[in-house]
């Protein structure tokens, strides 16, 4: 990165299968570029499955296209089975484990969610190779990766990153920047959706989902040196208003399903830090612009943003594909109400299916290019 330019970072937040959506806009992102170009982006920064996407993509930095080209294929052929136990042995015993042990506190003392996810070690052993990271480090394709994961026992988000050099780690409220070669486990434990997915053992502690306690999602690029941020969101409605096109939402008078209070919780989880990280930093820059001084010498230097998020309701777009789900899963979902349409939030975040998979990249690839000229701006891609 040479002294004074721009240094791009980019941000993909967490959100299960929703991450799909991310691999569009990346895709789009690679047509737009010109041929042979080098990875626009020197600092990476992942959550929750935006670790994994964020990773691979770190990973084959030394090719971006051929990178973007791997991870759709990886996306694109999705089977829940790859993920996690989805047949009928594998459905029941994982949630007679769960009733014995996290209820009735019986069985051995182990990690237990109500899936069993350890399909995904071996798909991420398989499509990843951690000894890019590296290589494209030493090569000067990128100068950090990192991805955040939630200590059960701290109560601290951890940052775990790689990077070029010596990059000074961090210790704020409740999150820290801990500098590590990164491998499979820190994947497995920043996408270990509570509940759902065993917690992973790093170290002495037990992690999960870095969305948990990540409440400036964006802050870990900025201190590993990004001057601006492409933040890719997996919210269907942005920091958007209650009021969509001129129509008042609709309401249900019915009691809510608790796969409709689970999916509300996701969104709280996985979503609402990264817009009110966003609100806060824009608010930040406008401040910034009203002061008289250089805001450089105040430590307050504007960091220019650009969103791209669903234009459409992924919820909706889960729904259509329910079908797609082994008939186990669809089984256990159904009870919580996950398989209707009100649950179908909880459905958007686990439906780890093809079809569902490929609208998703379908429709990210479409948001992408409908801001072909920001991206250009931003990007410096003519």
């Amino acid at each position: 990165m040479s002294t004074g330019a721009p240094v791009t970072g980019l941000i993909l937040s967490g959100g299960g299968a929703r991450a799909a959506y991310q691999v569009g806009v990346l895709a789009a992102i690679a047509e737009l570029l010109p041929g042979g170009a080098a990875n626009p982006f020197p600092v990476i920064v992942g959550t929750s499955a935006g670790a994994i996407n964020a990773v691979s993509l770190a990973s084959g930095a030394l090719d971006f296209a051929r990178a973007v080209e791997h991870l759709t294929a990886f996306w694109q052929g999705f089977e829940s089975h790859r993920v996690l136990r989805s047949d009928w042995p594998g459905v029941i015993h994982q949630a007679g484990r769960f009733v014995g042990h996290s209820l009735l506190g019986v069985g051995a003392d182990v990690p237990v969610a109500l899936l069993n996810s350890s399909p995904l070690r071996d798909l991420l052993d398989e499509k990843i190779n951690f000894s890019g990271i590296q290589q494209a480090i030493a090569e000067q394709q990128l100068h950090a990766i990192a991805v955040t994961a939630f200590g059960y026992s701290s109560g601290q988000a951890v940052t775990f990153y790689q990077g070029k050099g010596v990059i000074d780690g961090w210790l704020r409220h409740r999150r820290i920047g801990l500098s590590t070669l990164l491998t499979v486990e820190h994947l497995l434990a920043s996408s270990a959706i509570p509940l759902l997915f065993a917690p992973i053992k790093i170290g002495e502690e037990y992690f999960g989902d870095g969305a948990l306690r990540q409440s400036a999602p964006i802050s870990p690029a900025l201190h590993l040196g990004a001057t601006r941020v492409l933040v890719v969101g997996v919210s269907g409605n942005p920091r958007g208003p209650d009021m969509q096109g001129g129509q008042q939402r609709q309401y249900s008078a019915q009691q809510p399903t608790l796969a409709q209070i689970g999916g509300h919780m996701l969104n709280s989880t996985f979503i609402d830090s990264l817009e009110s990280d966003i609100e806060l930093l824009e608010r930040l820059n406008h401040f910034s612009s009203l002061l008289p001084a250089q805001p450089h010498s105040l430590g307050l230097a504007p960091i220019e943003v650009l969103v791209i998020a669903p234009s459409q309701p992924i919820d909706e777009i889960a729904a259509r594909h329910r079908h797609e789900l082994p008939s186990a899963l669809r089984m256990f979902l159904r009870g919580p109400g996950a398989t209707k349409t009100s649950g179908a939030g909880v459905l958007s975040y686990l439906l780890f299916e093809s079809g569902y998979c490929q609208e998703l990249i379908a429709l990210g690839r479409r948001d992408a290019l409908a801001k072909r000229e920001e991206l250009c701006r931003f990007l410096q891609a003519d």
